[in-house]
């Protein structure tokens, strides 16, 4: 009886990851061996805690360990905030950046994009702050200008979630920090909704993609050269998206790939060693693509 339970709990978890819906508590069971096996059949091994492979235009879930889980999710926070601020403001709209963006970086022990008070910089511009050397200072200053303040940012952060279905998901700040009141949370599967909704905008796209960008000095702002931390850019097909890291959620990485004009998207939390993210990415992007083609 138990396991014809767990069975029907692992066909209704599945079926509502296709469809996009919330999943039910009683789905939420972990499905049998048997049936994980047929799914998944000559995977690669995944080591962290859990991970998700879907194809971004079906939905179709390919790979899945331990998806619905909740976790801290590091800086793959900063992706909802790229996608929010896209929402509304427009590349060229002008962002000052003040005191307390940089205070709030430096404080928290956040990797920062070196953003300097005083400098005006275009949200297109500040993206790639926000992305490559992901930016706590850049996301501070774009949640603080465009909730408008950070609180209102991030309740518009939560009320995004929701509207593209991610249920499992709370934000707390618009950067993935740890803070007094705890961390936010999120699951591998909501993450991977969110990164396939994001890389639908061109510009997230392209930034996400990116090795190295830098600013020139003008009237408004000091130069800036940033170093993306994605060491899967440059592997074939690659496209992004966004790395992460903190002592509660681990090493984390939300990446995206291309094959014969298919999009699959994935996303690893907690894994324990920082390079094998990339390296178990790129052979569950190569493994994804064969599934596609069989």
């Amino acid at each position: 009886m138990r396991n014809r339970k767990a069975r029907l709990a692992g066909v209704a978890g599945a079926l509502a990851v296709v469809a996009g819906l919330a999943v039910p508590a009683y789905a939420q069971a972990p499905a049998p061996a048997t049936v994980a096996a047929t799914v998944q059949r000559d995977a690669p091994t995944v080591y962290g805690r859990a991970a998700v492979l879907m194809d971004a235009s079906s939905g179709e879930v390919l790979f899945s360990k331990h998806a619905g889980e909740r976790m801290p999710i590091a800086s793959l926070t900063k992706t909802m905030t790229a996608y929010l601020v896209l929402k509304t403001a427009k590349p060229s709209d002008m962002v000052q950046i003040k005191s307390a963006d940089v205070a709030y970086a430096e404080d928290g022990g956040g990797t920062t994009a070196d953003l300097r008070p005083g400098d005006r910089l275009p949200v297109g511009e500040l993206l790639y702050g926000l992305m490559l050397p992901s930016g706590a200072d850049a996301a501070h200053a774009l949640a603080r200008t465009y909730g408008p303040g950070v609180d209102g940012f991030v309740a518009k952060m939560n009320t995004t979630a929701r509207e593209l279905g991610m249920n499992d998901t709370h934000y707390v700040n618009a950067d993935g920090l740890p803070t007094p009141k705890g961390d936010g949370y999120s699951t591998a599967r909501d993450q991977a909704k969110l990164s396939a909704e994001a890389l639908r905008n061109p510009l997230i796209k392209k930034v996400a993609g990116t090795a190295r960008h830098s600013v020139d000095a003008d009237g408004e702002h000091r130069s800036y050269s940033w170093r993306n931390t994605n060491r899967l850019l440059g592997t074939p097909g690659a496209i992004g998206l966004k790395t992460g890291f903190t002592r509660a959620a681990g090493f984390c990485l939300a990446f995206a790939g291309e094959h014969d004009g298919r999009r699959l998207v994935g996303v690893l939390l907690d894994e324990s060693v920082s390079s094998r993210r990339f390296t178990t990415a790129e052979e569950l992007l190569s493994w994804g693509a064969t599934r596609q083609a069989a």
